[in-house]
């Protein structure tokens, strides 16, 4: 069985979608997305394949009767055909086992020092992952205090004596953040589950919540997708573009090792963040490349905080991971950290520090950022 089957078999819900050979993307079964403005008209055309409808904070939720092709809808309905904001429900994922996510398994790592500093700014920085563990870096942080029980981190969720394959992911970004903006605080959100699964519904359903009130002046997502036709969801797209003009989105790319766009870090709003190799001079074979990435940054046997296991193999709240979803989280805590220390705001400090001019370029993967002091 491969690991894709295993996912498969895991989250019956999911399906695999190739329209093009050799470009697969996974989505909800029976599931499509609309936007608000677009839901009446939508329903109307599509209304002989509907078995129902589910409003969320970030749209509609459309279920089609079972045998519909979601992609062949979208595809009808969206941009190749009558132009309504509509997207198959896409997998957002962030695992090291199909398609992108991070590169194999993290291994244990010895305790490192917490990250400190002072600042005279407050800087917001949001991390939707698979939520945050109790660790020792935040434990007296008042954020951390204030963060509701659906937004832990577990190492085993299912209960089978074993680490979730993506448990720890969303502790290990934060971690990367801090180790960058030590005095960022951090809006930690679940939007993927142990198996580092998550989809598109749940990504607007957070985009939506953090459009309401103040906001965030950095989102970083160290997860994301393929589409069915390589082309980005218009509602994500606008989901990213109603967040505050001084917000930030840094993204990562991908783990592929090709120059195929990944959602949402191929979207113009989005820096793109490639990983950078154990030497720091070229880009990691694992990473994603092409013109639509932004920046590079450590990516490599990076250490990070992590979730506590005493299984095999033990981990005592530290690691060592590699993948591009460790280079975003480095983009994301060095402009945050200008925001906090300069009084900047983030798009202003995004400017600078991807400055081509200041910094230079690496073939492929754009502006280099961050240090090889969050690598080993």
């Amino acid at each position: 069985m491969t690991d894709l089957d295993r996912l498969l078999a895991r989250h019956p819900d999911i399906a695999l979608a190739e329209p093009q050979s050799g470009r697969p993307a996974l989505v909800r079964r029976d599931q499509v997305l609309v936007g608000r403005d677009d839901v009446a008209a939508v329903t109307e055309a599509a209304r002989r394949w509907l078995d129902g409808q589910e409003e969320r904070p970030g749209g509609y939720v459309l279920r089609l009767r079972g045998g519909a092709d979601p992609c062949g809808l979208t595809a009808d309905l969206g941009t190749y055909g009558r132009g309504h904001a509509v997207a198959a429900n896409h997998v957002i994922h962030a695992q090291p086992l199909w398609f992108s996510g991070p590169w194999g398994a993290p291994e244990p790592a010895a305790a490192l020092p917490p990250p400190s500093g002072t600042a005279a700014h407050r800087v917001t920085v949001a991390v939707p992952d698979t939520g945050i563990a109790r660790h020792p870096w935040w434990a007296d942080r008042t954020w951390y205090a204030h963060l509701d029980e659906g937004e832990r981190d577990v190492a085993d969720g299912d209960g089978d004596g074993r680490l979730d394959p993506a448990a720890g992911h969303g502790t290990f970004v934060a971690g990367v953040v801090l180790r960058y903006a030590p005095t960022a605080l951090l809006r930690p959100h679940r939007v993927l589950d142990g198996d580092g699964v998550g989809d598109e519904a749940g990504l607007l359903d957070t985009l939506a919540g953090l459009c309401r009130g103040t906001g965030v002046d950095v989102l970083c997502l160290a997860s994301g997708c393929h589409t069915f036709d390589d082309r980005p969801s218009p509602l994500l797209a606008s989901a990213i573009a109603r967040l505050r003009a001084s917000s930030v989105v840094v993204a990562c790319a991908g783990n592929d090792g090709s120059d195929r766009p990944f959602w949402p870090a191929a979207l113009k709003r989005v820096i793109a963040v490639a990983a950078l190799d154990r030497e720091q001079r070229g880009r990691a074979k694992f990473s994603n490349n092409g013109w639509w990435v932004d920046a590079c940054a450590p990516g490599t046997d990076v250490l990070s905080s992590f979730v506590s296991f005493a299984g095999e193999p033990r981990f005592d709240g530290y690691a060592r991971w590699s993948g591009t979803s460790f280079a975003a989280p480095a983009v994301a805590g060095v402009i945050a950290d200008r925001c906090a220390t300069l009084g900047e705001d983030a798009r202003t400090a995004a400017d600078l520090v991807l400055d081509p001019a200041a910094h230079g370029t690496v073939p492929g993967i754009g502006v280099p950022v961050g240090s090889v002091g969050v690598a080993a």
